[in-house]
């Protein structure tokens, strides 16, 4: 693992990410609120020059519910160690960014069934009406 944070074959200027470091929450102990262990991993997408015009777009329209002033921050408490944090957090920014920067799906194609195919189904929907017939009382 590392603190690096790849998007597509894209490495993010360290310079261009901020980290911050509190006191991490949860049950604790001895020794507990003593080291700051929570990881909050910030990326300005708005002003950064890192990204591909098309993929800043995409970014900036998928994640445009989780973005505040343009900026996204990931955070990372699930480690006792502020180094792992760190590289948790700078993983899930990866895939964060990774996914938002995907190119949108094709377009489907709308299709007709086959007449073969309509033929079998209503083939079958009429063994399954003669099974539920048989089924049924003949008496009046």
């Amino acid at each position: 693992m590392s603190l690096e944070v790849w998007v597509r074959g894209t490495l993010i200027p360290p310079d261009e990410l901020t980290w911050r470091f509190s006191r991490s929450p949860g049950p604790g102990g001895q020794s507990v609120n003593t080291a700051d262990t929570r990881v909050a991993l910030s990326y300005d997408l708005l002003a950064s020059s890192a990204l591909a015009p098309a993929m800043k777009e995409r970014a900036l329209g998928a994640l445009r519910d989780r973005l505040a002033d343009g900026v996204i921050t990931v955070t990372a408490s699930e480690y006792r160690s502020q180094l792992r944090n760190r590289e948790s957090a700078a993983e899930r920014m990866s895939q964060v960014l990774t996914e938002a920067t995907a190119p949108p799906p094709r377009v489907r194609r709308q299709t007709r069934p086959s007449r073969a195919a309509v033929e079998r189904r209503l083939a079958d929907k009429q063994r399954r009406a003669q099974t539920k017939r048989l089924r049924s009382s003949t008496d009046d």
